[in-house]
C-alpha cells in the first residue's frame, strides 16, 4: 500500500500532541490532588505520565518503519520498551491500591476539588476527538499500532468519566468514598493495561502493520 507521507506526518503529530497533553494533565491532576488528599486525581495523573510513556514509544515506532515494516532488532528494542512501560503500570496500579485502601479504612476524607473537575472535563472533551483522528489516519496508512492506541485513548477518556463522577460526587454531595473508589478503578485500568503491555494483547506489539 502507498502511503502519503503527509499521513505519516500528521500520525506523528497526533503522538505529539497527546504525549505533551498528557504531561501536562499529570501535572496539573498531580498538583491538584495532592492538594485536596485526591488519590483519583493522583492517580489519573500518574496514568497519564505511564502513558505519555507509551506515547514516545509509538512516536519512535512511526518514525523508524516510516510507514512500512521494522527490521528485526527494531522490533526486540520496541518490545523491551513496551514491556517496561508495562512494569510501570503494575507498579503504579499497586500504589494506588495501597492509597485508596488506606483512605477509605483510615477515613481520610479528600477535598472537594473544583479544578479537578476542569481536568476531568477538558480530558472528556479532548480525548475522544483525539482517537477518532488516531483511528482515521491509523486506517489511512495501515498501522495496527496507531489504531490500538486509539483505543486506548478512548479508555481515558472512559476514565475520565468515573474521575468526574468521583468527583463530582465528593464536591457536590459530600460523598468522599468516591474518591477512593474511582482509584480503584484506576487501578482495575492500570493492570489491564499492564498485562496487554507485557503479553502483546492489546495489538500494539504486532509487526505487520
Amino acid at each position: 500500500m502507498v502511503v502519503q507521507p503527509q499521513l505519516c506526518k500528521t500520525a506523528l503529530y497526533l503522538e505529539y500532541f497527546t504525549v505533551i497533553y498528557a504531561l501536562i494533565e499529570a501535572v496539573a491532576s498531580i498538583a491538584v490532588g495532592s492538594v485536596a488528599g485526591s488519590v483519583a486525581l493522583v492517580g489519573f495523573g500518574l496514568d497519564s505520565i505511564v502513558e505519555s510513556l507509551s506515547g514516545f514509544v509509538l512516536i519512535w515506532r512511526l518514525k523508524h518503519q516510516s510507514c512500512s515494516c521494522h527490521e528485526d532488532q527494531q522490533e526486540q528494542i520496541e518490545r523491551k520498551a513496551q514491556q517496561f512501560v508495562a512494569v510501570t503500570f503494575f507498579i503504579l496500579g499497586v500504589y494506588i491500591a495501597y492509597e485508596s485502601v488506606t483512605k477509605l479504612l483510615m477515613h481520610e476524607i479528600a477535598q472537594p476539588s473544583f479544578y479537578g473537575i476542569v481536568i476531568a472535563v477538558a480530558s472528556i472533551m479532548v480525548m475522544p476527538v483525539l482517537a477518532w483522528r488516531k483511528q482515521v489516519v491509523g486506517e489511512a496508512i495501515g498501522s495496527k499500532a496507531l489504531i490500538a492506541d486509539s483505543k486506548e485513548t478512548l479508555v481515558c477518556a472512559l476514565l475520565s468519566i468515573a474521575l468526574l463522577i468521583g468527583l463530582g460526587a465528593n464536591y457536590l454531595f459530600g460523598f468522599w468514598q468516591a474518591d477512593p473508589i474511582v482509584g480503584f478503578i484506576i487501578v482495575i485500568f492500570l493492570f489491564k493495561e499492564g498485562y496487554e503491555g507485557w503479553t502483546g494483547s492489546c495489538g500494539c506489539c504486532n509487526h505487520d502493520d
